[in-house]
């Protein structure tokens, strides 16, 4: 029952088939290479070995800037991506991502104490713009491919990514500190183990993942796009299940044409020329203002900060407990891309984590505050320290069955093709600009934000708080709604409640096409052979004759 799949329409089960899903998992390694990263840098740069390579006192006062900077490259990097996936389409543009994002990983590796910063500074910034282009092109490229009843789950590979990377990354460092000698190898092997999801996904682009059926039909090469569609649902031309999906495709490629015009800069106009567009745009990309808001980059990265503000001191015993904290994400995440998104859809999960993620931060900024932790001279937890710690993972339980990978899957889903690729782009962008600017922020954040840092807890429960009444008075649910038909759900006046109206909607127009006696409108059909017929019933949409 948890993992029924809610159809739009009759659907043949040969569509949720593996093609897909292998397609999916090799666009979500740009993932496991941003998640590792994450986890990997902040505790690599606390070792002892690094600050012996660097100077301690060197690298203290060049850590929000050795962090950051991979956030600048990605900035850019997302924004690059949107003519790169004009032009040459999704698989060309994650093929050449993840090309350059391990050059930057390649060019990290030269740098010790001769060098100095720069080899890890030019490379960061090289590799961050390789998986800030992926972060815009792997969400757009698998919501294109995917079958509506499992979109959620196949973007959540995306995420699923992301966290298995974050995992190793957190062990990573945890391993080395513990079997190797304090040594420039020590500080270098998490470096170099980027270059393995990395290579993965260079080698695993052009052998899994197809060109966009969708892309291809909006370039005008039909021929490529149904045989790119037959291949991904395994089914033959004259299923009427992929006759419909070509339908729908092409109706909203050709209107799209017609309202938005050809060119790379005519879906930008239209954008920004269309305040319901422009509207939608400014609260899907807002979710990554929350999404960072809750305190997760600050975590990621300043793992060792956050551990000692609770009162976990001692190198290995702050890396093994970052460590768990990996395990609680990656365990909370494959819940919620198998379990939960495609069930209890986007909002409801959003609300339910930012509750459950608030209260966790107000009762850790609290114990900080008054039970001052960070200045116990004893390792040993007590029992208020322990409450603390298990509020921490508590808020990471919240966090990952939730808002981990949610805002992606929204974005990726709630725009007409049309302008799909520019929106993912502005969101892609909003996560990497508040990702950047919590990551340069935290340090100085708990230097003074009271003491131990307590005020940063607070300020992000209380930025977390303020998602919630923002969800439910402006976002849609956008579970189960094709791509096709997002222009009406967010038209729609009650956000709240749109997504049953508009689903109802659709259920009784399939049933007018199936039985043209019903209604007075105009039906269009394409033929086995994928050309398009149009039977008059009075409707103005229209198909180009092939």
């Amino acid at each position: 029952m948890a993992l029924k799949k809610v159809e739009d329409r009759p659907t043949p089960p040969a569509v949720y088939n593996i093609r897909v899903y292998t397609a999916a998992i090799v666009a979500a390694f740009a993932a496991i290479a941003i998640g590792y990263d994450s986890a990997f840098f902040g505790t690599s740069i606390a070792l002892v070995s690094f600050k012996n390579e660097f100077g301690a006192n060197t690298v203290s006062d060049n850590s929000a800037n050795l962090v950051s900077t991979y956030q600048l490259g990605a900035l850019a990097g997302s924004l690059a991506a949107l003519p790169c996936g004009f032009y040459l389409g999704r698989r060309w543009g994650l093929l050449i991502s993840a090309l350059v994002f391990v050059l930057g990983a390649g060019i990290m590796l030269a740098a010790d104490s001769g060098s100095g910063f720069a080899p890890i500074y030019a490379g960061r910034v090289i590799a961050g713009f390789g998986v800030g282009a992926a972060s815009n092109l792997t969400p757009l490229y698998i919501s294109e491919i995917s079958p509506p009843a499992i979109r959620g789950r196949l973007v959540g590979m995306f995420e699923m990514g992301w966290q298995i990377g974050g995992l190793v990354g957190f062990f990573i460092n945890y391993g080395v500190s513990e079997n190797l000698p304090v040594s420039h190898k020590q500080w270098l092997i998490p470096f170099a183990v980027q270059l393995i999801p990395g290579g993965l996904f260079a080698i695993g682009v052009p052998f899994a993942c197809i060109e966009s059926p969708r892309w291809l039909i909006a370039r005008g090469r039909r021929d490529e796009a149904i045989k790119n569609l037959k291949y991904l649902r395994k089914l033959e031309h004259n299923d009427p299940y992929l006759i419909q999906e070509l339908n729908d495709i092409d109706l909203q490629v050709e209107n799209d044409r017609t309202a938005v015009g050809s060119g790379f800069w005519a879906p930008v106009r239209h954008l920004f020329s269309r305040g319901f567009l422009l509207r939608r745009m400014a609260i899907t990309s807002s979710l990554f203002i929350f999404q960072n808001g809750t305190g997760i980059n600050a975590i990621n990265y300043y793992s060792p900060t956050i551990f000692k503000s609770i009162g976990i001191t001692g190198g290995n015993t702050s890396l093994l407990t970052t460590g768990l904290f990996g395990v609680v994400k990656t365990v909370a995440s494959l819940i919620w891309a198998f379990l939960l998104i495609d069930q209890l859809g986007r909002t409801k999960l959003l609300m339910i984590g930012s509750a459950g993620c608030a209260v966790s931060m107000y009762i850790i900024g609290a114990y900080i505050a008054l039970a001052k932790p960070q200045n116990k001279t004893t390792p040993a937890l007590d029992s208020a320290g322990v409450a603390g710690v298990f509020f921490l993972y508590l808020w990471t339980a919240f966090y990952a069955v939730t808002w981990n990978g949610t805002p992606w899957v929204v974005n990726s889903e709630s725009f007409p093709g049309a302008v799909r690729q520019v929106t993912q782009c502005f969101a892609a962008s909003s996560n990497w600009l508040w990702n950047f600017v919590i990551a340069r922020a935290t340090p100085t954040m708990f230097a003074n934000m009271g003491g131990g840092g307590y005020g940063v807890y607070i300020f992000f429960a209380a930025f977390t708080t303020l998602s919630i009444p923002f969800i439910f008075f402006l976002l849609p649910e956008t579970k189960n709604v094709p791509l096709e038909e997002m222009d009406r759900l967010f038209l729609d006046p009650r956000p709240w409640s749109a997504n049953g109206r508009v689903l109802a909607e659709l259920q009784r127009e399939r049933a007018d096409r199936a039985d043209p006696a019903r209604a007075g409108k105009e039906e269009l059909l394409f033929d086995p052979q994928g050309q398009a017929q149009q039977k008059t019933k009075g409707r103005e949409d229209f198909v180009e004759q092939v």
